[in-house]
């Protein structure tokens, strides 16, 4: 087995969330025929943004898991941080757009910010000790 083999199984629900996500902008864009931007649709915009945020805070959780785990971290702890980012990830997913419960977008920002809080901690704990 891996030595990242928590990091491998979070990076890979990630990556099919991405393309998930993905395909729902490529689906939007064919449904309203827009190739570049969004074109005023608000559909569209949210399915951008979405896909964009993803994109946004994925990278720095998946290294900073990634370093703490090479570095030896408890793997329960890294399992429970991977298990609320990804939570976290799909709250924000389903409290985005023009009729969605605003407490699951906001649920989804606390999430990720208190999994990627933890294990920036996590890590300078490591690091420093």
């Amino acid at each position: 087995m891996s030595e990242l083999t928590i990091t491998l199984v979070t990076a890979c629900i990630l990556g099919l969330m991405f393309i998930w996500l993905s395909a729902r902008v490529i689906g939007t864009r064919v449904k309203n025929d827009v190739l570049i931007g969004d074109s005023g649709d608000q559909a569209l915009l949210f399915s951008i943004r979405v896909q964009g945020n993803f994109t946004e805070y994925v990278p720095i959780f998946l290294i900073v898991l990634a370093l703490i785990e090479a570095a030896g971290a408890n793997q329960t702890a890294l399992i429970v941080l991977a298990a609320l980012f990804v939570a976290a990830r799909l709250s924000h997913v389903l409290g985005m757009g023009e009729d969605a419960n605003l407490k699951f977008r906001q649920a989804g920002i606390i999430g990720s910010f208190t999994a990627i809080g933890a294990v920036s901690l996590y890590g300078l704990f490591l690091a420093l000790t």
